[in-house]
């Protein structure tokens, strides 16, 4: 596990969601005040809103990656191509390490979880049940080997 996969595991234990440490494990890249940075990824953990549908770590990654290489003008059609095909990417890498999915219900298989409704209480069962902290660091090491591997950072 690297640097910024460890920093996200450490938030993602202090409290903050899965979208939350890993948005902010690159927050010296984005530039984001930390703030904005948790409030703009604050709905995403339980798989956006505890839907339990893309997994809020993978959400954060994607976050990240627009941040730091997407674009912004709408007719840019060549940009918009190599930014679809980078968010595919990562969710690929993302899912060869992660058992196949990126779906927050599918990687908490086997986890007595349950759909919407309130977020539970962090405690030490709840850290011990589910994969959730290895998942929010392999989101943060994903993104941050695609970005290094890309001469991005």
């Amino acid at each position: 596990m690297g640097n910024r996969g460890e920093l996200a595991k450490q938030l993602f234990m202090q409290g903050y969601t899965c979208a939350q440490a890993v948005v902010l494990a690159f927050e010296d890249l984005t530039g984001l005040d930390r703030t904005v940075a948790a409030k703009l990824s604050s709905g995403f953990g339980g798989g956006m809103g505890r839907m339990r549908e893309v997994c809020g770590a993978v959400s954060g990654m994607f976050m990240v990656y627009d941040i730091v290489c997407g674009y912004s003008e709408p007719g840019d059609m060549e940009s918009k191509k190599r930014v679809y095909a980078d968010i595919r990417e990562l969710a690929e890498r993302f899912k060869a390490k992660s058992g196949g999915s990126i779906v927050c219900r599918e990687l908490l298989a086997g986890v007595q979880t349950t759909q919407g409704g309130d977020p539970e209480q962090r405690t030490a069962e709840y850290y011990a049940k589910r994969p959730c902290p290895q998942l929010v660091a392999l989101a943060a090491d994903v993104l941050d080997g695609y970005l290094k591997e890309k001469n991005i950072i």
